[in-house]
């Protein structure tokens, strides 16, 4: 795909490219540029407002219209993601040889927020599909992947023409990831590996082409783990029936059944035993992105409800006009922005390589999807009864964040996070 000149902005490489030429943010007119300007513009620089403006004409055109819609039907919107990747969304954290536009997280962050405005399920996929998801994917085989690896699925990958799922979490080790049960064992008389058992809640499960698969090669523990690449149609995978959810409709989730599945040793990723550090590499970027997605939702339930209850009169006034619901909704504000600055220290912490930035990254996903999916229960609470109905689109931004303070790790895990990070300070 060719991209864009420098003078038209249609892509995050043209943005990245033209960066004397950015001195200001081109307004989208959306209320999501508007509202968020206010308050975080100081701290963006000109190629990140210019990402941001990118994203929410997106969000605006693609996602806002067809949210509401997509969660009804459970439909999976592969066409609206393959535009999102001709945007350049689809590989932001990638090398530029292999297609992508190597992005810091910051810029990311920015990013990901704007497009979960308009519908938080679109960019926030857990692992392995659509964007937010899809980056953690080709980071990973950016990273760990050998030349042909890279060459022969990143760019496939990154225009989503492919779509792949991250396979770690099973039936009976969710948290305790490292106790997967899953193995791999090397076929006899042959360098390929063998592999059986199952894994849970996998987003794309039947949908995607590429599934990494942590399987055990060796010994009980993590050093015992190893990462392949599994391709839709290998004799033996198999998927389980779609998961009916509360939220995150539009996004098929199943299981990935593996039996005897030969897997030529040339598909694995790293080197044996590299697999449980692999799966945690991405993990600390992944908790900024739907840190980050939880954002954006948020964001748009606090707009909808202070618009909402500008409008909404009792006892002859405008509810606005009620102090209670003055400090509610500046509370609100005040919670998601504190949220906000979070994500981006994190996001700045991973970027520079501190040695804190896991601790940083746990903090931000704990804090932000806590706070932010009471900023959607209290936008709910605003529009009363209304709130309630799925004519109004707060309830389905509620079901939508609800699982991010599960995903990436569970917000008890990331309180253990923190406090071993605490143990190791002098």
């Amino acid at each position: 795909m060719a991209l864009a000149t420098r003078s038209s902005f249609r892509t995050l490489k043209a943005i990245r490219g033209a960066h004397s030429f950015c001195k200001h943010a081109t307004s989208s007119g959306s209320s999501s540029d508007r509202v968020s300007s206010l308050w975080d513009e100081h701290r963006l620089t000109a190629d990140q407002l210019h990402f941001r403006a990118l994203a929410t004409d997106f969000a605006k055109k693609e996602l806002l219209p067809n949210g509401a819609q997509w969660d009804c039907d459970k439909y999976f919107p592969v066409e609206v993601l393959r535009k999102a990747a001709g945007l350049g969304f689809g590989g932001m954290f990638c090398a530029e040889d292999v297609g992508g536009s190597r992005l810091n997280r910051v810029d990311g962050a920015v990013i990901f927020e704007a497009l979960a405005y308009g519908d938080v399920i679109f960019v926030a996929f857990p692992m392995f599909l659509s964007i937010c998801s899809l980056i953690f994917s080709n980071s990973v085989v950016c990273r760990y992947g050998n030349d042909q690896q890279r060459n022969h699925w990143l760019p496939k990958l990154i225009q989503m023409e492919f779509f792949s799922s991250y396979c770690l979490t099973e039936p009976s080790s969710g948290s305790d990831a490292a106790s997967l049960q899953t193995t791999a064992r090397q076929a006899h008389g042959s360098s390929d590996y063998i592999l059986n058992g199952s894994k849970a809640f996998i987003s794309g499960g039947s949908v995607s082409d590429l599934y990494l698969v942590m399987a055990r090669t060796g010994a009980l523990g993590p050093k015992g783990i190893s990462c392949f690449l599994l391709e839709k149609g290998m004799p033996g995978l198999s998927f389980g029936r779609p998961e009916d959810k509360l939220g995150w409709r539009s996004q098929p989730t199943t299981s990935v059944v593996m039996e005897e599945v030969r897997v030529p040793s040339a598909n694995m990723l790293g080197r044996e035993g590299q697999g449980f550090a692999i799966a945690m590499a991405g993990l600390d970027g992944g908790r900024i992105n739907i840190a980050s997605c939880s954002c954006g939702g948020a964001q748009f339930c606090l707009d909808t409800a202070q618009e909402y209850a500008s409008t909404r009169k009792q006892f002859g006034k405008a509810i606005t006009e009620f102090q209670s619901t003055q400090f509610k909704l500046a509370d609100m504000q005040t919670a998601l922005h504190a949220s906000r600055l979070m994500v981006s220290n994190a996001a700045a912490a991973l970027d520079a390589g501190s040695p804190k930035a896991s601790a940083c990254a746990a903090m931000a996903k704990r804090f932000a999807t806590d706070a932010c999916f009471n900023i959607a229960n209290d936008a709910l609470q605003l529009h009363g009864g209304y709130g309630y109905l799925k004519d109004y689109p707060v309830e389905r931004y509620l079901r939508d964040l609800r699982v991010h303070t599960i995903l990436e790790g569970t917000n008890e895990i990331m309180r253990v996070v923190l406090f071993r990070h605490m143990l190791q300070q002098p």
